[in-house]
């Protein structure tokens, strides 16, 4: 857990015995009793909450899919190169129909309007815009 095997976890709990002594022994140890309890209550709570909000039971995730240690960049690169089956978002016009369908929309777009400065005009200033 913290690097502490079982000698030194011994050890630790001698020494903490001797500092605190043993009148006030029982004291602490119901206070560290109570600690474990409320962060086991806080634990439930949040889990609870967490079902509840996202309607997802911790218990059944598959915690493996999310793994970032099993995906392959090289892989996902390589599969989605080679997957021929998924379809393209717009069909490919036939030339003749492009080029017809290229004229008309570049007919019908208007020329965007630019306002020019007149020579030594200063550029408009918005106090709000920062």
């Amino acid at each position: 857990m913290f690097g502490i095997n079982g000698p030194e976890f011994l050890i630790l709990l001698v020494i903490g015995v001797l500092v605190i002594g043993p009148k006030r022994l029982p004291e602490y140890t119901q206070k560290l009793a109570n600690i474990v309890k409320e962060l086991r209550r806080m634990a439930a709570g949040a889990k609870e909450q967490l079902k509840e909000e996202t309607g997802v039971d911790l218990s059944e995730v598959d915690w493996r899919k999310y793994d970032p240690r099993q995906y392959d960049p090289r892989k996902i690169i390589r599969d989605a190169l080679l997957d021929d089956d998924a379809p393209s978002a717009t069909p490919a016009p036939a030339p003749a129909l492009a080029a017809a369908a290229g004229a008309t929309a570049a007919a019908s777009i208007p020329a965007p309007l630019v306002e020019r400065l007149q020579a030594g005009e200063k550029a408009p200033f918005d106090s709000e815009a920062t």
